[in-house]
């Protein structure tokens, strides 16, 4: 028998199998200069302790996308080491913030299969909890993933689709503890726009690009402890190592910026699909519009819907075909709320 791991295929799979990731991994402030070097992150309350302090919270978390990369990272052996493509993402909640000195692990489900028409593929889709060392969970969301099949004359099996919430209810939304704005330093920030600023259907271009280097993809991957065959073994993928997707939404929501300074914490992913694949020397571009406005249960802290979406050129707001498809230039297409002060 062999003592290596080749990955689960899509045979390997059942609905309600349930999957413990190795290796737990303690973050600390190492992951924060590395991620905001990465991408390079600015949102003042994942910067500065002192910000973080004044607006309530014990000290500055780990960047909510950190945590997310973490949790995700530990999954791959186990779920996408024999991926083609990660396809999606829904229900998406951040449920405690990370603090640096956190032990974070990862645990799966497996809630739904669909094998592919041409016998070769399926879709597993999976439920995914983070949690830390007081087995705490801090974030969970479901993902959808292609995977290859083994052996090709494996039945099909049954065909369970699970029913995932499009968007997340606002008042199923966390709002950190303690968490407080009303001492909050727009200057600080890096700009005045509070919650009343925005208005539903109002599209922001982020302006700026930024273009993907291999080197930093494969540190970036590295540091998640990303393991996926189609980033780093090109043998695999012979057109080219395909950008990890987490990649390119951690991009994304770091152009956002320009624009949305203050949408500070994410708390919910609702809806996330990789529309096209992003390869080396691409040069993303971002652009978001407002879906929907809600108050929250802490007094001075709003919830705002938005569409996150990133490019590879093209023009800022254009998302789709006459035909419904996403244009051939979209990369991501992130449907997420974030707290900002009122």
């Amino acid at each position: 028998m062999s003592k290596t791991n080749s990955g689960f295929f899509f045979e390997d799979y059942s609905v309600g199998q349930t999957l413990k990731h190795a290796v737990p991994r303690t973050v600390s402030g190492g992951e924060r200069a590395l991620y905001h070097a990465l991408y390079p992150a600015r949102h003042a309350l994942y910067s500065s302790d002192s910000f973080a302090q004044a607006c309530g919270l014990q000290a500055s978390p780990i960047d909510d996308l950190a945590a997310f990369h973490v949790v995700f990272g530990k999954t791959v052996p186990d779920i996408s080491l024999n991926a083609v493509a990660n396809l999606g993402y829904a229900e998406g909640r951040w449920l405690k913030p990370v603090w640096a000195g956190d032990t974070l692990r990862s645990e799966s489900e497996v809630i739904g299969l669909k094998q592919n028409s041409n016998g070769k593929t399926g879709v597993v889709y999976v439920r995914t909890q983070g949690l830390n060392q007081h087995d705490e969970v801090v974030l969970e969301y479901c993902r959808w993933v292609m995977v290859r099949k083994k052996d090709l004359d494996a039945p099909a099996p049954e065909t369970v689709l699970p029913d995932l919430s499009k968007v997340i209810p606002a008042e199923q939304l966390v709002v950190p503890e303690g968490l407080d704005f009303s001492n909050y330093d727009f200057a600080l920030a890096g700009e005045p726009h509070r919650w009343d600023d925005y208005e539903v259907g109002e599209k922001i271009d982020h302006v700026d690009g930024v273009t993907v280097e291999e080197a930093e993809h494969m540190m970036a991957t590295r540091l998640w402890q990303n393991t996926a065959k189609v980033h780093f073994d090109v043998t695999v993928r012979p057109e080219g190592r395909l950008i990890y997707g987490g990649h390119v939404i951690s991009l994304a929501r770091t152009l956002s910026f320009n624009g949305l300074a203050n949408a500070q914490m994410i708390v919910g992913l609702n809806a996330g699909a990789h529309a096209n694949p992003c390869m080396a020397g691409d040069t993303v571009k971002a652009w978001s519009e407002v879906l929907e406005k809600a108050e929250t249960s802490v007094p001075g802290v709003g919830a705002i819907r938005l569409r996150l979406v990133a490019t590879k050129g093209g023009e800022p707001f254009q998302l789709r075909t006459e035909e419904g498809r996403y244009r051939p230039e979209v990369l991501l297409d992130l449907d997420y709320w974030a707290l900002m002060p009122i």
